[in-house]
């Protein structure tokens, strides 16, 4: 540049740098984890927000979990409510709601869970009722006096509540795309509407409700219709039975897209205790995922039927009834049947 020549001295842009393909897959990767996981948490939140929960002060007599496996009373109702028009003519017109289904279940350190059917009609001391079936507890006095009465009838410390009515059980099993049970003979209840044929059958929700509420359950057998488990006892047995098969749908490999869809059905179908916060649930979700139907020890609680003054009932057995809760409380195998 001469000393006449005005013009500033240009210094060239520094070259454009490419990025390697390696660095953009990489950053793209974050970026999509990022969303990601920016949405899963959504979604969570989402379907956490969808659970109905029951006020700390209407449950207070839920035990606090502070060690050892949570317990958790899992009820179902027999409130006509929410009953789709699909599911028949078979339930009756009730107000109100009563206890259908009680069922104590924890999980346990060492991949397994325990599940304890409470036979409904199980004769018990309501606190400040008297004597009557266990399941007259929820319409007297709600969810709380329901779960005072099992421990205090039962020795069994309850820390959580969940309740599902019978058009939120169909919608689950719905969701879950039908269960599949398999059927030795034809099999029938004229008054839950069941009717299906022998073999692998797959249940849709009406189906299956009318599968576990049976207790007029009769198998086609040699020609003739056969009461086969006819009874309050024999029903728990069935409710299991479809426990156990929507658990092993839910965790197989080919139920694995249906996941979100069927935890939001899940959660909008539900009633819980306020404790049962997101964290509770999603560690129950990965205690879950990790079981199989064969981590699964069921047990009804071992009962007779018993007629007492024209009403009737079932009654313990014992001892096998307080062995069966002592192994419950304490985490080990149930004793042999």
């Amino acid at each position: 540049m001469t000393a006449t020549d005005t013009r500033e001295l240009e210094i060239p842009p520094p070259p454009k740098q490419r990025m390697s393909r390696g660095r953009k897959f990489v950053l793209g990767f974050l970026i999509l984890a990022v969303l990601g996981v920016g949405s899963a948490i959504g979604w969570i939140l989402w379907t956490d927000s969808k659970i109905d929960r029951i006020p700390e002060s209407d449950l207070e007599s839920l035990q606090p979990a502070i060690d050892g496996p949570r317990t958790f009373l899992v009820v179902g109702t027999d409130s006509r409510e929410n009953l789709p028009d699909g599911l028949g003519d078979h339930f009756g017109n009730f107000s109100g709601k009563r206890t259908d289904v009680m069922m104590l279940v924890q999980f346990l350190p060492g991949e397994r869970a325990q599940i304890l059917s409470i036979p409904r009609d199980l004769k018990v001391q309501i606190p400040d009722e008297g004597t009557n079936r266990v399941n007259a507890a929820l319409t007297f006095g709600g969810p709380d006096l329901l779960v005072r009465t099992i421990q205090q009838n039962l020795g069994v410390s309850i820390n959580h509540y969940i309740e599902v009515d019978f058009g939120g059980f169909a919608a689950i099993v719905d969701a879950l795309g039908g269960v599949t049970i398999d059927f030795r003979y034809p099999a029938r209840d004229s008054k839950s509407g069941l009717d299906v044929d022998a073999g692998r059958q797959t249940l849709d929700g009406a189906t299956a409700l009318a599968f576990a509420r049976s207790r007029h359950y009769q198998e086609l057998r040699d020609g003739s219709w056969t009461s086969v488990a006819a009874t309050d006892i024999g029903r728990t047995s069935r409710q299991q039975q479809i426990l156990l098969a929507m658990f092993d749908k839910a965790t197989s490999p080919s139920s694995a897209f249906n996941l979100p869809g069927f935890a939001s059905t899940v959660a909008g179908n539900i009633t819980t205790d306020a404790s049962l916060d997101l964290g509770v649930l999603v560690s129950i979700g990965r205690a879950g995922l990790d079981l199989r139907s064969s981590d699964l020890e069921a047990r009804t609680l071992p009962v007779a039927i018993s007629n007492e003054g024209g009403v009737s009932y079932v009654v313990r057995v014992e001892p096998d009834a307080q062995a069966t809760l002592d192994a419950f409380a304490a985490g080990l195998a149930f004793p042999p049947a």
